[in-house]
């Protein structure tokens, strides 16, 4: 058994690999990944494990991003200090979610269910997660942005991209109207469908549709010109080019 593990503290990393090889010497700690960024752009280029131990807070956010990013196809168990994370880390592949300082008998019995579920699935976990995750994701049809003292439904194929400025984020509608979200934007990034939207940078969340060409920048960076047009260069990092490019093209 292959496993990677993404936990950002040496100590809890070493004590975690050293419980895991206790539990079964024969396998492998195949990689230690400590960020969301660090991640990605791994599983963008790697041949997937048979199984992740994943912390939830690393130290460039939440390690839940990396499925927006990435098509994870194996079992996840999630190691993390926080319960609040524990019904959304269920449609992320979980199979167990282990409280920090997490026991060995706990683990163990999270290796053991891993065990279990492979028997019974055998080498089927990949239709068993598109499954999962088709049966429980539903993204929104409309969103609810604020116009005076209005507030109005607007449907998802009128929204050309979302940008925030000073803390506010704003609605841009394909013909050109602005209009004030109450929401931030990773909350939009979760609740629309990411065939359609892309977090392009931390400031822009666009529709594909409004997407009008992307040329190549400095140190791999790219060039996005949105319609309707805005005004500022809109940049994607040379980390995010590559997803960029393949999710334009799916």
């Amino acid at each position: 058994m292959k496993i990677i593990i993404i936990e950002d503290e040496k100590p809890a990393f070493e004590r975690l690999s050293n419980m895991v090889k206790k539990y079964d010497d024969l396998i492998t700690i195949s990689e230690n990944l400590k960020s969301v960024k660090e991640s990605i752009k791994w599983f963008n280029s790697n041949k997937q494990p048979d199984l992740i131990l994943l912390d939830i807070q690393l130290s460039d956010g939440l390690s839940l991003d990396i499925f927006n990013h990435c098509k994870i196809t194996c079992p996840v168990i999630f190691t993390t200090a926080y319960d609040e994370y524990i019904l959304e880390a269920f449609s992320y592949n979980g199979i167990d979610y282990l409280l920090k300082p997490i026991k060995k008998d706990k683990l163990e019995a999270a290796l053991e269910k891993y065990k279990n579920l492979k028997k019974h699935f055998t080498h089927n976990f990949i239709s068993l997660f598109d499954q999962l995750s088709k049966s429980k994701q539903k993204y929104k049809e409309r969103i609810t942005v604020k116009s005076g003292t209005d507030f109005i439904s607007i449907r998802i194929d009128e929204i050309a991209y979302f940008y925030t400025e000073y803390k506010l984020v704003f609605l841009i509608a394909s013909s050109g109207k602005k209009y004030l979200v109450n929401k931030k934007l990773s909350e939009l990034e979760e609740e629309l469908n990411p065939s359609i939207f892309f977090r392009i940078n931390r400031k822009y969340l666009v529709n594909i549709n409004a997407i009008t060409k992307f040329k190549s920048f400095f140190k791999g960076k790219l060039i996005v010109n949105l319609k309707p047009k805005v005004e500022e260069e809109i940049i994607i990092s040379q980390e995010k080019a590559s997803i960029f490019k393949e999710w334009i093209e799916e």
